[in-house]
């Protein structure tokens, strides 16, 4: 990382103000409510290994004036497999894009590559200038934000497929348990209780809910006993295979998205399953809840947005199309106040399109699939890949200049 590296970083998370969203943000306007700041809403994460194809890539295409006019005419611009690896010969008469985005209003600030396989987590606690990132390498690794150095890398001694926060809490889903330390106190302990490997995890009503590998999704609730800080609240049964996304949602709802190609809706008052969605086709692979409407991902290729009846049911209202399985969707407010929502595909790009009108606002790219893009403060956003590459991105307002990494 670079002097100019270090100063983005820095601006980006440091300092704090306490009438804003953003915790660490100095000089910066509030941000427009997003899925992650709103009363309800569960941070979630839902990494899970998908090494199933649905198609074929897209063929290869000549580059446009544009991302918008490119999308406009049917046109699929693909990055230089040569250019990834240093040796494309062809240099800016090459056909295909030597940079790691198309489209405008993002800049790559850095690229942390300490992760040896898939970064299956990331998370920034409330009250710290840390961020965290885990990995299926089994390692857990610590981030000064002010600095964009590592601090601390732990050894947690087996894959590690999500991680979330929760106040001064940081949990990683193991195999049969998750693993919990405490940022202010030091203090690491272990959840017992799951079966098999914790795949996706989320915050509600200040319980911890995990979905596991065996289908059940299980609850912990703070505790205030000293050896014991969380206890077992309740097992939710009802899906038949994996768990492998979970959010939240208005009027005390969580939405879970399994293997077995269903949705469930979860009474948080009850901890009773109170519907069923079946829309989908194959593994439902992201849920996300936003401007109250479900948003639901697939390996099918789909993209669903589901919106409340007058019977109090959940109907699909429209579906996006895609030619690959989807891995990962995500929302976030861009530095003009417009809400963009990420598509992440397993043929290695993520689409950003506009909202309401889903209008195709610009592509990323990587070597591998995106399976993490976590929103950060300051206009910042990261996003982790296949081959254990934590990349820091920020939206960009029309007068700042746009500065991207090759490596």
């Amino acid at each position: 990382m670079d002097s100019r590296d270090h100063i983005f970083f820095s601006k980006g998370i440091l300092g704090r103000h306490t009438n804003k969203p953003c915790r660490f943000v100095r000089n910066e306007t509030s941000l427009p409510s997003t899925p992650r700041n709103t009363a309800y809403q569960c941070r979630r994460k839902s990494p899970y290994s998908v090494n199933k194809s649905r198609s074929n890539e897209l063929l290869n295409k000549p580059k446009s004036d544009g991302i918008r006019s490119s999308i406009a005419k049917g046109n699929s611009p693909q990055i230089c497999k040569y250019w990834i690896n240093g040796n494309c010969v062809h240099c800016d008469r090459c056909w295909n894009l030597h940079s790691w985005f198309q489209g405008d209003g993002l800049s790559v600030l850095t690229k942390l590559h300490q992760h040896k396989t898939i970064v299956t987590g990331i998370t920034l606690p409330v009250e710290s200038d840390k961020l965290f990132s885990c990995s299926t390498d089994g390692t857990l690794w610590v981030w000064d934000c002010r600095t964009g150095q590592c601090v601390n890398v732990i050894n947690l001694g087996d894959e590690a497929r999500c991680l979330i926060s929760m106040g001064s809490w940081v949990f990683a889903g193991m195999r049969n348990a998750i693993k919990a330390w405490n940022i202010q106190t030091a203090a690491e302990i272990t959840l017992d209780g799951s079966k098999g490997p914790v795949l996706s995890v989320a915050v509600c009503n200040d319980t911890l809910f995990a979905g596991a590998m065996d289908g059940v999704i299980y609850a912990w609730r703070p505790s205030p006993e000293a050896n014991f800080p969380f206890k077992l609240l309740a097992t939710l049964n009802g899906h038949t295979r994996a768990v492998v996304c979970l959010t939240g949602g208005p009027r005390g709802k969580l939405y879970s998205g399994s293997v077995d190609h269903s949705i469930k809706v979860w009474d948080l008052n009850t901890l009773q399953c109170a519907m069923t969605l079946k829309g989908h086709t194959d593994i439902v692979t992201s849920l996300i809840f936003w401007d109250q409407c479900l948003f639901s991902s697939s390996l099918d290729g789909t993209v669903k947005l589901w919106a409340a009846t007058q019977r109090e049911t959940l109907e699909v209202v429209h579906t996006h199309h895609k030619q690959s399985g989807v891995v990962r969707i995500n929302g976030m407010i861009d530095a003009k106040g417009k809400p963009v929502w990420f598509c992440s595909c397993n043929n290695h790009s993520v689409g950003l399109y506009e909202m309401p009108s889903f209008a195709a606002r610009g592509r990323l790219f990587s070597k591998q699939e995106m399976r993490v893009i976590e929103e950060g403060p300051g206009r910042l956003f990261f996003t982790g890949d296949g081959p254990g590459l934590l990349t820091v991105w920020k939206w960009l307002p029309d007068s700042e200049p746009k500065t991207t990494s090759s490596s």
